[in-house]
């Protein structure tokens, strides 16, 4: 164990040698000791998915696709985008936005009667 340890250090030193004074510089200031050039990449953050366990993008494509080609411009795609986005995170300003949208809906079917 003790010769591996020897052995990761020797690389790490190697490591630090064949970067930039700089790039040094910032490692030494964060503490090279706490430095591991060795750490497993992070996991990419879990895809959200809303409660239909659909993504924000096939939320938007299905919509988009629904309602036609014709009917959207790149403002309203973009619209739809972070309405899904917002949605799916349970962003509050959002979630107003979606229930004020129904309720208005419901609004103008009374009017029409």
């Amino acid at each position: 164990m003790d010769n591996n340890r020897q052995e990761t250090e020797v690389r790490k030193k190697a490591i630090f040698n064949s970067m930039s004074p700089r790039r040094q510089k910032h490692i030494i200031k964060r503490g090279y000791e706490r430095w591991d050039p060795f750490e497993e990449p992070k996991d990419p953050i879990d895809i959200r998915r809303d409660k239909t366990n659909r993504t924000t993008q096939q939320l938007v494509s299905e919509f988009l696709q629904k309602c036609g080609h014709e009917k959207y411009s790149n403002a309203y795609g973009r619209g739809v985008l972070e309405m899904a986005l917002g949605i799916i995170n349970n962003d509050e300003r959002f979630i107003g936005m979606y229930e004020f949208a129904s309720w208005y809906q419901e609004q103008l079917k009374k009017a029409k009667r």
